[in-house]
């Protein structure tokens, strides 16, 4: 394994167990994904500022709060993850009422309102992504009457960052689509994975064969990867300036790795989530190798809205964290919909 992305998986676990040991009785499938969010910034996880966040977000926001809740973790890491953590609680607040608007109010609304707050976006350019972002919404709407929902949401805000026109963008998404769709069957993952490649440049036909080279180069490898929920991860480092014999390389380097840490077991997480983890540490390794995309992932996105190319890769990261994260609200919901009938 290269030593850049030795030195990221240790970092990982490490993470991984402090918001364990500071965050009890969460989500197992939470753990992983916002050690990410960590790795993503080249940061190690911080008890300290880990319990600052969780007083922060518990000071500004209400008990019943869409912020709180399956997010409460999320937040806390995001806004434990960089600096000024007062004044990005602001923004999201900020932000979830320019969004709520537009969009019916929930969690998933919530997470988007913070996404913008963690890209430095306020104001007026909230304002705009909002807007922007629910007409692409109600053309995924007309597109997809039944699959498109709430989730989608996030997606949509995450496109209003775009350079290309609403019409660009929606044939892009039906086209990665309608090729995701021929080789996989779930509609709800298919549709995720053609939001993540749309939000990088290059011809739809090429994003999507790549996808699915990498996902049949794996399989080859003998690796495992899901067909549902974490098809959207794998996406996210299909886009990434690397040949599909690399990522496969890393990919089973780390899974290997994974293999041997606590929580990665027979009892524990399954192989296929396992190698999901896998592609999200690979997305942050050539991130972090990356100075330019680097730099956007702790810098604002509006400074930098003339790099398309660097914005789509950092969106295409954060897009495969929130998939995941909406997946994790939506088992939530269920299991709290399920206790209560």
């Amino acid at each position: 394994m290269r030593d850049s992305l030795q030195r990221l998986c240790e970092d990982f676990v490490a993470n991984r167990d402090v918001l364990k040991s500071k965050f009890k009785l969460e989500n197992s499938y939470l753990y992983p994904v916002c050690a990410s969010i960590f790795c993503a910034r080249g940061v190690r996880a911080d008890a300290d500022k880990l319990l600052d966040a969780k007083h922060l977000l518990k000071e500004k926001t209400g008990v019943f709060s869409n912020f709180r809740g399956s997010l409460t973790l999320p937040v806390c890491s995001m806004l434990a993850a960089k600096s000024a953590p007062e004044r990005r609680m602001e923004y999201a607040m900020e932000n979830y009422k320019i969004l709520r608007d537009q969009f019916a109010p929930s969690s998933y609304l919530a997470l988007a309102a913070f996404f913008l707050a963690d890209m430095g976006v306020s104001g007026s350019r909230a304002q705009e992504a909002a807007e922007r972002g629910k007409r692409i919404y109600k053309r995924m709407k007309q597109e997809h009457r039944f699959l498109t929902s709430a989730e989608d949401s996030v997606f949509a805000v995450l496109m209003s960052f775009a350079e290309q026109s609403d019409d660009a963008l929606i044939a892009d998404m039906e086209t990665c689509y309608a090729l995701v769709k021929q080789r996989f069957s779930g509609g709800n993952a298919a549709q995720s994975v053609s939001h993540v490649l749309a939000l990088s440049p290059g011809a739809a036909e090429e994003k999507t064969a790549k996808f699915i080279q990498l996902y049949d180069a794996i399989r080859a490898a003998g690796g495992k990867y899901g067909k549902n929920y974490q098809l959207s991860t794998l996406a996210a480092v299909s886009v990434m300036d690397m040949e599909v014999n690399e990522i496969v390389q890393d990919m089973m380097d780390v899974d290997a790795f994974l293999s041997n840490q606590k929580g990665y077991g027979f009892l524990s997480m399954d192989r296929r989530t396992r190698m999901m983890h896998a592609a999200m540490l690979v997305s942050n390794d050539c991130c972090a190798r990356d100075a330019a995309l680097a730099a956007v992932m702790t810098d604002t996105i509006s400074e930098l809205a003339s790099q398309t190319a660097v914005i789509s890769g950092t969106l295409a990261i954060i897009a495969a964290q929130q998939a995941a994260m909406c997946a994790i609200i939506a088992s939530n919901t269920a299991a709290s919909t399920a206790a209560n009938s």
